[in-house]
């Protein structure tokens, strides 16, 4: 099963939302952004109702987590 992905979702005005999402969902998002309108998206935590036509940006947590101190030298 997949693992899901951290994002989070800028909105215009500044607001910026938070979630978990599979795969799949994050798929389907990116594929609907230009639509615009009002759209219910499956996250970990239940649905999010997002007016697609105020999103400023998507950010996508990389995968690649890095554990301990960066030592200078």
């Amino acid at each position: 099963m997949a693992e899901a992905q951290r994002i989070e979702i800028g909105f215009e005005g500044g607001q910026i939302v938070t979630a978990r999402l599979r795969e799949e969902a994050l798929r389907e998002l990116r594929s609907r952004l230009d639509g615009g309108g009002w759209y219910d998206l499956q996250t970990e935590d239940g649905t999010l109702t997002v007016y697609l036509g105020k999103v400023a940006f998507v950010q996508i947590e990389s995968s690649a987590h890095q554990v301990g101190f960066a030592l200078g030298g």
